[in-house]
């Protein structure tokens, strides 16, 4: 799985390619304009970067030259556009991009795009470890309006550790089954571990709340058995 920033001042097209790059299972970042495109480099530090040409406050060619110059041209960009000129997406190859893609983008041309520019750098993830146990789900309090699930909020911290050991994958399975089988156990050791706040999880995860959602909701994660259980 890759982490992929999309930057592109229209809503609509942030939405498309979230929805297509989700569902091939990667992380997908969004920023609608250069500001949020810098922020979110610095946070997330993307695998690839597809970053819309024409935005308001910064070109796209502008900000990729930024990157370029400072030495933070470290990853693949993919620049996109539905009014460039020949001239400006040689430009920005010059500067750096990878490739550059016309609007309206087809899926066929964004899957190749970003599986060329995966594949020019090596996706390196580090080791996380478990957390150390500092304090109790119960000590901790849920943030306004988040409400945890009883299921994960019930646990404590030896319970969820031993919970978490006793995970095992069938890596004979094809590898999108095996990627949802970790996601999922992977979201549920989250949950468990902040008490069942959605809140926190989405701080650990490196997720907006709405994306977490989705996400849950696509991995069949159940967030009823607890309250059903209460009843």
């Amino acid at each position: 799985m890759a982490t992929i920033l999309v930057v592109d001042d229209e809503l609509g097209i942030r939405d498309l390619l979230f929805e297509i790059l989700n569902d091939e299972g990667h992380q997908v970042e969004l920023a609608e304009n250069a500001a949020q495109a810098r922020a979110t480099r610095l946070q997330f530090r993307p695998d690839l970067v597809l970053l819309d040409i024409w935005m308001p406050d910064t070109d796209g060619v502008t900000l990729l030259k930024e990157w370029s110059t400072a030495g933070l041209l470290n990853m693949p960009v993919i620049m996109m556009s539905g009014h460039a000129t020949i001239d400006t997406a040689v430009e920005a190859t010059r500067i750096g991009a990878l490739a550059f893609l016309e609007k309206p983008i087809t899926m066929q041309k964004l899957l190749k795009a970003v599986e060329t520019g995966l594949a020019r750098k090596p996706i390196l993830k580090p080791v996380v470890s478990s957390p150390v146990a500092h304090s109790t789900p119960s000590s901790q309090s849920p943030s306004n309006n988040v409400q945890p699930h009883t299921e994960y909020a019930s646990m404590n911290h030896r319970e969820v550790h031993a919970w978490s050991s006793q995970q095992t994958f069938d890596l004979s399975q094809p590898l999108r089954e095996a990627r949802d089988a970790f996601e999922k156990a992977y979201f549920e050791y989250h949950l468990a571990h902040e008490g069942g706040s959605m809140t926190r999880v989405a701080e650990k995860t490196g997720l907006e709340r709405t994306h977490l959602y989705r996400k849950l909701k696509q991995l069949g994660v159940d967030l009823t058995r607890g309250k059903r259980g209460s009843n």
